[in-house]
């Protein structure tokens, strides 16, 4: 249509990895992966390219996404802003992230270092096809503060990367802090407390 603002076309390499890692979901489960690794509002077109499905396809999609999340006990949700879509948490949960999460890492940063921690252990490369070029400041950030680690493949141009035992620690002991503040809160012994050069980094993907 006349005047309308052109979508962005999603990179080759998102559309590849994004196919590949959610060949075996439905098309809801995948678009669900697309738009929390991703990090950002995406329209459905960009999501029909990523994930290989027509718009309207796409569209049924949301619809079943969104209404699952409605009846989901979650902190999550499929938030719609115009015509663009997002996962977002869930309004009034600002103080929690906050007190579980480091303060000095960026809301995106932080996806990407849960998509490396789901993963183990990934090339950057790959890490980049998922997050966008994005990721490669992200992973400057989670460098500077010890929270992944970095090695040059034995063959190929890229690095691996993986967690730290800095995330290990930060985490175990924000999760720690939580079973404590459980305990302080609602004391009930009958109901169990769940339990490398600048030149070479640009090049490496």
């Amino acid at each position: 249509m006349a005047g309308d603002t052109q979508e962005p076309i999603p990179a080759e390499g998102d559309t590849i990895a994004l196919q590949r890692a959610g060949s075996n979901l439905s098309l809801p489960a995948r678009l669900e992966a697309i738009l929390y690794l991703k990090g950002r509002a995406l329209t459905q077109g960009e999501l029909a390219e990523i994930a290989g499905a027509s718009r309207d396809e796409v569209e049924m999609g949301l619809i079943t996404l969104m209404a699952d999340y409605a009846h989901r006990d979650t902190a999550l949700e499929i938030r719609q802003e115009g015509k663009r879509y997002s996962l977002q948490l869930r309004d009034g949960l600002g103080d929690l992230v906050q007190n579980l999460l480091p303060v000095d890492l960026s809301t995106a940063a932080l996806r990407t270092l849960a998509t490396i921690a789901i993963k183990k252990r990934i090339l950057q490369s790959d890490l980049v096809d998922l997050r966008g070029s994005g990721a490669y400041d992200h992973i400057k950030e989670l460098l500077a503060q010890n929270f992944i680690e970095r090695k040059r493949q034995s063959e190929g141009r890229s690095f691996w990367l993986s967690l730290s035992e800095k995330f290990h620690r930060t985490f175990s002991v924000k999760t720690d802090e939580l079973v404590a503040q459980r305990k302080a809160v609602k004391p009930d012994p009958a109901s169990p407390v769940a339990e490398v050069s600048d030149e070479e980094w640009e090049q490496a993907a």
